[in-house]
């Protein structure tokens, strides 16, 4: 451990050098430590009667490098993010849920519960019959009986469901 603990030190001028000549200075240290580990992977993996190894270093830790950096751009260009003039013209919608929820069930005094739930879940939910019958695990017939039943107690008041 001791021969590379001297080998990184002896070749950290050459890792730092690589990442200035590819302009990189978003997360520098990370790719320090790249490089660190592409150093260990290229003693490693280094023959001599391929060449010497300053070149093999070289070539191993520049390619690691681009192969971070693609990676990165990748994932960059993956990610979307909203501009600032979205954040502010959201609407948050929870915000009237309260509000509306106590405006429609002051309609509902004289109903039933299942009246009643078909009234939320038909103007609130925007749910069809089928649609409430299956959240209820219910028959279809039973959720048209809550509808009519609704209906014929808030006649005077029918506008907000047609």
């Amino acid at each position: 451990m001791e021969n590379f603990e001297m080998l990184a030190e002896q070749y950290q001028p050459m890792i730092r050098k690589i990442i200035r000549t590819l302009s990189i200075y978003k997360n520098e240290d990370e790719f320090l430590q790249i490089g660190l580990i592409a150093l260990w992977e290229a003693h490693e993996n280094f023959r001599p009667e391929k060449g010497e190894f300053t070149n093999f270093a070289y070539t191993t830790i520049k390619g690691k490098f681009l192969t971070e950096m693609t990676r990165n751009n990748r994932e960059e260009e993956q990610k979307v993010y909203a501009k600032e003039e979205f954040w502010e013209n959201i609407e948050d919608a929870d915000s009237r849920v309260p509000f509306e929820k106590k405006l429609i069930l002051s309609y509902c005094g004289e109903l039933t519960d299942n009246q009643t739930k078909w009234v939320m879940y038909t103007v609130l939910g925007d749910l069809t019959v089928p649609e409430i019958a299956a959240r209820e695990k219910v028959s279809l017939s039973a959720v048209k009986a809550w509808r009519k039943g609704a209906k014929e107690r808030l006649k005077g008041n029918r506008e907000i469901f047609s």
